[in-house]
């Protein structure tokens, strides 16, 4: 048995006892991880500036995220964890009807390099709360913070009932055989449709939180300064490397123009404040590591070379992975970057006249994670909220919905994933929705009319049913 397999054991092993813990025990083990965190807050500030050169400010913002989730989930745990009853039907009057949750077992969380805390430890708060043992996989791409969320994980929960398994792709190509009851994956939809496939080896369930392209709608009769001041900070944020940033912008014609001019004003306000250029600013973090350079940098040369107009950036440095902030206009369809998710910080806007065109536009692309409107006009918004589908939706702002609101599910719907995560929606999600009916046996309740040989009063109320 290799050493994947053992660990996998030991929690499968500890998951019938994990399950009977209260909410109480459930919630020490919550406040335990907070507290392993908050103790390692200056390593995850520093692995964060060593692998993406983040702001500390930002990182901190991470971890705010982090603790709102798990004092709701602690503040609510013992009400979640209650039967719920439901009202009866005339097939079940009588009886007592109720919902438990119960646990699912054993959950995998592969996680993302993006938000390398937040992507290991949020998913870890439903699984724990639900009574489950779980298994992260950190991303190999941000080795640092997978070494710290070891020792985060390793110091808050005992060994049989959390386990980190650091490595590269062969550790999830192991993990992923196998019989995990609940796998958590977030990533892109090559190795999105891997996970399924692999899950439904062991009927497993499954959250998948995959992205996308993720449009914005700028009407005719939006803010147009706030607008640019919102999707500037949304696509340079964390250089772009963010599930739910703004992609591209479908702009109306009559004020595209303003629109552009007013997105290089406030990049240049955002993130050159003191003029000492956007490269050295310390709000503007590297991209991952070369590779995604040099895919990102890519997707921009060979929409120039299309023929779209570069409005802002379109630079970059490989050796220090820096990608410029971009907008580029003149898009076509045959444009790589108009069909794969850049995932950095390079905005493409195309412009149209008509609603319906826009929803054309739109529908060439898969189902996206998010979906941004800008509008005041009620009509139009209404028109392209009920027109399209999306995992999140959100107007006059981008990048709100995720992480801010433990009361609002997060995820996605078809190509951009599928389950949800936050508050009693993840928590449902980590749990077995189990129904249990109670049969008093007193006379009264306990009546046996549907067991043959059918009465004729009986017969002739289930005839009657059908009229």
């Amino acid at each position: 048995m290799s050493d994947i397999a053992s660990q996998f054991k030991i929690l499968q092993d500890a998951a019938p006892r994990m399950r009977q813990t209260t909410a109480k025990e459930r919630a020490d083990r919550l406040r335990s991880i907070w507290a392993a965190l908050l103790e390692r807050k200056d390593d995850i500030f520093k692995s964060g500036q060593e692998e993406r050169r983040t702001n500390d400010v930002d990182v901190a913002a991470e971890l705010v995220m982090i603790k709102g989730e798990l004092d709701f989930t602690i503040k609510n745990l013992e009400k979640w964890m209650r039967p719920v009853k439901v009202k009866n039907s005339l097939a079940t009057m009588g009886k007592r009807c109720e919902i438990n949750y119960q646990s699912k077992g054993v959950v995998l969380n592969i996680s993302a390099y993006n938000a390398p805390t937040a992507e290991c430890i949020v998913p870890m708060i439903p699984a724990i709360a639900a009574g489950n043992t779980i298994a992260v996989k950190p991303s190999e791409l941000a080795p640092i913070s997978a070494q710290v969320m070891q020792e985060v994980i390793n110091k808050a929960l005992p060994a049989d009932e959390a386990q980190v398994m650091q490595g590269g792709v062969e550790v999830s190509q192991e993990l992923l055989t196998l019989p995990f009851n609940h796998i958590y994956y977030t990533g892109g939809m090559t190795v999105g449709r891997i996970v399924m496939k692999a899950a439904a080896e062991h009927f497993a369930s499954i959250t998948l939180e995959m992205g996308g392209k993720s449009p914005v709608i700028i009407d005719e009769t939006a803010n147009l300064e706030n607008a640019a001041t919102k999707l500037a900070w949304g696509r340079v944020m964390n250089a772009g490397q963010v599930c739910i940033a703004p992609e591209y912008v479908v702009i109306h014609e009559s004020v595209k123009d303003k629109f552009l001019a007013l997105m290089k004003e406030k990049i240049e306000a955002l993130y050159n404040s003191d003029g000492s250029g956007l490269q050295n600013s310390s709000y503007v973090p590297r991209i991952i590591n070369e590779r995604h350079y040099t895919r990102i940098k890519g997707l921009v040369d060979d929409a120039v070379k299309k023929g779209a107009e570069v409005v802002f950036g379109g630079g970059g440095d490989k050796a220090d992975r820096y990608i410029e902030p971009t907008i580029l206009t003149n898009m076509s369809e045959d444009m790589e970057i108009m069909n794969e998710e850049v995932f950095g910080p390079v905005l493409s806007v195309v412009s149209y006249s008509t609603r319906s065109e826009v929803l054309d536009i739109i529908a060439k692309r898969p189902t996206p994670l998010a979906f941004y409107v800008y509008s005041t006009n009620k009509d139009n918004i209404n028109y392209f909220l009920q027109n399209s589908t999306s995992g999140s939706a959100v107007v006059n702002n981008n990048c709100i919905q995720s992480g801010t609101n433990p009361n609002l599910p997060f995820g996605g719907v078809g190509t951009s994933g599928m389950g949800r995560i936050g508050g009693y929606e993840g928590f449902k999600h980590m749990s077995n929705a189990r129904s249990v009916v109670h049969q008093p046996l007193d006379k009264f309740r306990d009546f046996l009319v549907q067991l043959p040989p059918y009465s004729k009063r009986y017969s002739d109320l289930i005839m009657k049913g059908l009229k």
